[in-house]
């Protein structure tokens, strides 16, 4: 106890002194992936195109398809006691406490009495040969999804080589290899190798897309496929009948016959402690200890027992330290981007982080003291664990477009952790660092990125093609039910009408399942907000009431059952509901905090303007960047922008006059509301004057622009000009319309290419 509150004291001086921590000469750096989970890949293409084009390749004989559940869930990994249990975004609270009782109970399953002396090893081997693994973590005690699963379990769906490089993942058949001899669960898969086996398997989704749940999909799919290796957790036991959906992607054309070896070699392995006492479960944790967060998390991690989690600083702090003193100074980034890299992986990693700043992409980079180097920590040696959180799935598709621009960047992860170590070196240590990181390092590890950027040939397009199947049972629990909730309670029914029709018209769901869902979902505004009169229903419980009331509908005919899915066997989850902070959503991800907001701001205008001011929304655009339709789109959506302040448009086209000055003075008249200047200002001279606008009527001004990257001399790109024009020349009765037709005609007589 002496030895750790001496520890402690040198922690907390630590940490005061750090914001004096400055960058030299003599400063480096290095960085090493903890956790990661697969990159986000967007393709551009629609999902029929990626459909057709994953048929072609398996035709051709380059690529198989591969197809796996997806389980209804939280993203979990784990890299060892030492490397840590982390949620999406998080780590160090109930819900990685949750994922690392769920998998230490795994363990006791499959081992029986063996499972402390084989959890100290696997610790050991995640450890040793640095490797993460990610998994699929579904319980009853962290919030509804699709349907509350009857057992609390986890499927392993990723394995990954950290290494000292790029990440490197497992195969689908090296996965069940690992996962076999570990005896952890894994997933059910289908591999389709052939055009035939290829196109059944879309033309099956497409039957029961609207109606489809877990029995009849996977008898389907078993059918038709050329290999079928089914989960060792089996859906309908333990989550139920309501699927989540499938994931298609292409792999590589010898997965076949990997997996058809991987079955020979490595048989289903046995449970040992199927009959034996594994302690309490999960929910009888949760139950016993509705005090608080806090308590919960100690009793999961002592009863997971000390072979599994010896240590428990992440969730807890160090000796006195609370774990919310962990947060380091923001200037961590800053001098992790300006230090000398030791090595190629800590140089391409500086690499990303410093594009995504300059880019300025919706994205944050928290740091966090590593407890877990307490030992090595000095005023010269500092540790840091920094969480990578991207927060729209927008910024993986603008970081594709710099790939694109650059291929030797690294890609960017989901689930991103990175062990940040910023030491002094002395005169003599700092030349043979600089000399080691620009030399050895980068050569070995360049060549091994170069080597691993083909895939059986395939363009790195096609490589990565993926498409995720969902069935409509889930959407209609979680999309229309769940997140409608707000719209529900807080704008009325009419509004929550327009928004699950415009869900349904993106989904493209058939005219008569719109039909009877609009039914469904009317009745169910009505029943809901009669109950609940104007107290929100919590997200988070939502099935204690949809669940009944769904059940209840599909008794009334066969056509209802055949809606809903399945419904009944509710389970409750009010008496052992985990704790869950206010400030994290369902998956365990902080929410943006003031001052910690991600390097471009999320939040839009109305979450950080008095809603008692009045709001210009202006265009800094040119002819065809969609202003006009985004306003009438405003304006015709039930509660505008979503507060009760009046909107107001003047189109720039149909106004006569000096169009600003009309802006100016209509803003007089009603100061309070929401102005959409329809017209283009793209100058200094027109910011100025709603600049004067803004202070002469108490109002804030937000520019909207499309979101392009533009090149070194147009701050549009060359694809975004097209389209703009594109749009311009397909104009009908528009008033500015006949200008552009005469243009197009100049540009055609003249041979003028654009």
């Amino acid at each position: 106890a002496a030895e750790q509150g001496g520890a402690g004291d040198k922690l907390s001086r630590l940490i005061k002194g750090a914001a004096e921590f400055s960058v030299d000469n003599n400063t480096f750096t290095e960085a090493q992936i903890r956790a990661t989970f697969y990159p986000k890949f967007e393709n551009e293409k629609s999902d029929q195109e990626k459909r057709t084009r994953m048929i072609e390749i398996v035709s051709q004989g380059l690529a198989t398809i591969e197809v796996t559940q997806k389980h209804s869930g939280s993203l979990f990994m784990y890299a060892g006691h030492r490397g840590g249990a982390y949620a999406k975004n998080s780590f160090g609270n109930i819900f990685t406490a949750v994922g690392v009782f769920v998998l230490g109970r795994l363990f006791r399953e499959a081992w029986g009495g063996k499972a402390p002396k084989m959890q100290a090893e696997f610790n050991d081997f995640l450890e040793k040969n640095r490797i993460c693994i990610s998994m699929e973590l579904v319980t009853a005690v962290l919030g509804d999804h699709g349907q509350r699963p009857k057992d609390d379990y986890a499927v392993v769906t990723a394995v990954t080589e950290l290494g000292h490089g790029k990440p490197q993942f497992y195969s689908t058949p090296e996965v069940i290899s690992f996962c076999r001899k570990w005896r952890l669960p894994t997933n059910h898969v289908w591999l389709f190798s052939t055009r035939k086996s290829a196109t059944s398997f879309f033309a099956a989704y497409d039957a029961l897309c609207e109606e489809g749940t877990a029995t009849p999909v996977c008898k389907a799919l078993d059918e038709i496929a050329d290999i079928s290796v089914p989960g060792s957790k089996d859906h309908v036991m333990v989550q139920g009948e309501i699927l989540e959906g499938l994931v298609a992607r292409i792999v590589s054309r010898e997965s076949s016959v990997q997996m058809e070896e991987v079955l020979r070699n490595f048989p289903i392995p046995s449970l040992d402690g199927g009959d034996s006492d594994l302690g309490p479960s999960l929910r009888d944790i949760c139950a016993a200890n509705r005090s608080d967060e806090k308590q919960q998390i100690k009793s999961l991690l002592e009863n997971v027992g000390s072979s599994m989690c010896p240590d428990h600083r992440d969730w807890f702090g160090y000796s006195g330290l609370e774990a919310q003193s962990r947060n380091a100074d923001k200037s961590v980034v800053t001098h992790f981007l300006q230090a000398h890299p030791t090595d190629y992986a800590t140089k391409k990693l500086q690499e990303m982080i410093g594009l995504m700043k300059r880019k300025n992409f919706s994205a944050s980079f928290k740091s966090y003291w590593n407890y877990q180097k307490v030992d090595s920590l000095s005023n010269d040696n500092l540790c840091y664990k920094m969480v990578i959180h991207v927060y729209s799935d927008s910024v993986f598709r603008r970081y594709q477009q710099e790939m694109r621009k650059n291929q030797e960047l690294w890609p960017l992860y989901r689930g991103f952790f990175v062990d940040v170590n910023l030491f002094k070196a002395n005169n003599k240590k700092a030349a043979e660092l600089s000399k080691d990181s620009n030399t050895l390092l980068r050569n070995i590890n360049g060549a091994l990125d170069s080597s691993l950027s083909s895939k059986d040939g395939l363009a790195d397009e096609d490589s990565n093609l993926m498409v995720k199947l969902k069935f409509l049972t889930y959407k209609i629990r979680t999309f229309l039910i769940r997140n409608g909730l707000s719209t529900l309670f807080k704008d009325g029914p009419s509004a929550y009408r327009t928004y699950y029709l415009r869900q349904m018209k993106i989904w493209g769901t058939s005219a008569s399942k719109q039909k009877e869902l609009t039914k469904m979902l009317d009745e169910w505004a009505v029943y809901i907000r009669r109950k609940y009169q104007n107290k929100q229903l919590p997200s988070s419980t939502y099935l204690s009431e949809a669940e009944p009331f769904l059940e209840q509908y599909a008794k009334r005919s066969p056509a209802n059952q055949a809606l809903i899915g399945a419904a009944g066997d509710l389970v409750q989850t009010e008496n052992f509901l985990a704790i869950l902070d206010a400030q994290r959503d369902e998956e365990g991800d902080l929410q943006p905090e003031r001052g910690t907001a991600p390097s471009s701001p999320t939040s839009t205008s109305l979450d950080v303007v008095s809603k008692t001011e009045g709001l210009i929304v202006f265009f800094p655009g040119i002819p065809g960047c969609a202003k006009s339709a985004l306003c009438e789109q405003i304006l015709n959506t039930p509660g505008g922008l979503g507060d009760n302040r009046p909107l107001h448009s003047l189109m720039g086209d149909r106004t006569k006059g000096r169009y600003w000055q009309k802006v100016a003075d209509e803003r007089k008249k009603k100061p309070f509301r929401i102005t959409l200047a329809d017209k283009n200002a793209p100058n200094e001279e027109v910011w100025r004057q709603i600049e004067d606008m803004c202070g002469m009527t108490k109002a804030a001004a937000v520019p909207v622009i499309p979101d392009s990257e533009g090149t070194d001399s147009n701050p549009f790109s060359l694809e975004a000009l097209a389209v703009f024009m594109f749009r311009v020349l397909q104009r009908v009765n528009h008033p500015v319309c006949t200008r552009y037709l005469l243009l197009h005609k100049f540009v055609d007589t003249h041979r003028y290419t654009f």
